[in-house]
């Protein structure tokens, strides 16, 4: 009896296996990738928001927020998880 119970349950078992490798564990990979491009920013940067928005990195604030340049002049205060792409990175100071 105990036999076919395990047996029953090796399927339940193997769709979880499958659904972790194929859809749990890559998304993962892509949130702790995106969180490290988000903590890399610095000024100069030239970034994508996920509105769209083309702009550089004029400040980095503290409180997970940094002012994005979208032309002369006009600045606006973005949260730093809406960067979806960083265009250009700056190099580092010597």
């Amino acid at each position: 009896m105990e036999g076919s119970a395990l047996a029953q349950f090796i399927p339940l078992i193997l769709i979880f296996a499958i659904m972790y490798f194929l859809l749990i564990r890559p998304q993962q990979k892509k949130v702790k990738e995106h969180q490290a491009m988000v903590a890399g920013l610095r000024r100069g940067d030239q970034v994508v928001t996920a509105g769209g928005l083309i702009g550089k990195v004029a400040k980095v604030k503290d409180d997970n927020e940094i002012e994005v340049e979208l032309g002369d002049g006009v600045k606006v205060r973005v949260v730093q998880n809406t960067i979806a792409h960083v265009r250009n990175k700056t190099e580092p100071a010597a």
